[in-house]
């Protein structure tokens, strides 16, 4: 292996090296848009409009009438038709289907733009020396990503007519952990290899995953829509509901998942805000402010879209805070164990 990696990098350069590096960090920005794209679909609705798998025919919308109303009596035959949108018009699902079809058009540009790259780099021979088999598995993650979202999608095209709350936190823990992957490979290549973070730092960045995986069940179950006040959820600071759903009342009892995603991000919030204040006063001033910022945005997003009943606007900016919170983050980590 250490003979295929030498021959994959004969004509890698010190500026190559920097343009592998940039594009990895285009990558990243591209990956988390797609997380954003991805939220707005499921507080749009959209993300059972498209019923059927055609991961190539499905790149083009469809282009006339009879193709429109193919897909549209597609979806009339769903189950969600029958429980939600009994009634929609064509008009009205031309809305829904406009996000979902978005989405799986922006996962495939994903591809090229990660692929295609990949392929020059392993063709001219200047990938980066050792970093061939990252960037395999960074691809093959990426294609297995489109498995995990139709796998998704399909738990949702069932009498129940909901995505599992379970494989919506795979998919969006499989988006985030291919951008920090990205994210991370970029700061290797343009500084040097880091350490893996370890104490308060390691803590922090597992707080904030855990915080954002049990968003996650929130946005699976529409938890958000209950108790749209803070910090109390009714008479209390724990729900009348809390428990009712037993052994896993944490994971299916909406109730319970709004409650355990409050606390949790209160005590991320508590973390990372340490951890920003403790790298400001240690001279990381330009990371420590970001983090301190990204972590107090994130936070009042949380509440304010918790408030105000959960709008497109405010969920879409709360995902985009929480994949901000973990790149700066991811970039704090890095420089403090170079």
């Amino acid at each position: 292996m250490p003979a295929v990696s030498a021959h994959l990098s004969a004509n890698t350069t010190t500026q190559s090296q920097k343009y592998v590096a940039y594009w990895l960090f285009g990558m990243a920005i591209l990956v988390a848009i797609m997380v954003v794209i991805g939220g707005v679909t499921r507080l749009t609705g959209s993300g059972l409009s498209m019923v059927e798998w055609r991961p190539l025919m499905g790149t083009l919308p469809p282009l006339n009438a009879a193709e429109w109303q193919r897909v549209f009596d597609l979806y009339r035959a769903s189950p969600e038709y029958d429980q939600l949108n009994y009634g929609m018009d064509l008009a009205g699902f031309k809305g829904i289907f406009f996000w979902e079809y978005f989405h799986r058009l922006w996962g495939r540009l994903l591809g090229l733009a990660f692929g295609l790259p990949l392929l020059v780099l392993l063709i001219t021979r200047r990938v980066p020396l050792g970093y061939a088999g990252r960037l395999t598995a960074l691809l093959c993650l990426g294609g297995f990503q489109g498995v995990i979202g139709w796998w998704m999608v399909k738990s949702g095209l069932t009498e129940v007519a909901s995505v599992s709350q379970y494989r919506l936190a795979v998919h969006l823990g499989t988006a985030l952990v291919i951008f920090s992957l990205l994210l991370w490979s970029g700061l290797d290549l343009i500084y040097q290899p880091s350490r893996r973070p370890t104490g308060h730092t390691m803590g922090s960045l597992m707080l904030i995953a855990i915080t954002i995986l049990a968003g996650a069940l929130v946005a699976g179950m529409d938890a958000g829509l209950l108790y749209n006040e803070y910090p109390l959820m009714g008479d209390g600071l724990l729900p009348v509901e809390y428990g009712e759903a037993g052994t896993w009342d944490a994971f299916e009892n909406p109730a319970s998942a709004q409650f355990h995603h409050r606390w949790i991000a209160a005590l991320t919030f508590a973390a990372v805000l340490a951890l920003g204040v403790r790298a400001w006063r240690d001279g990381s001033k330009w990371l420590g402010g970001a983090v301190l910022g990204a972590v107090t945005l994130q936070f009042l997003l949380g509440i304010a879209t918790l408030l105000h009943g959960v709008p497109v606007s405010l969920g879409g900016m709360h995902q985009a805070g929480a994949v901000i919170l973990l790149g700066s983050a991811l970039m704090l980590a890095h420089a403090q164990h170079r």
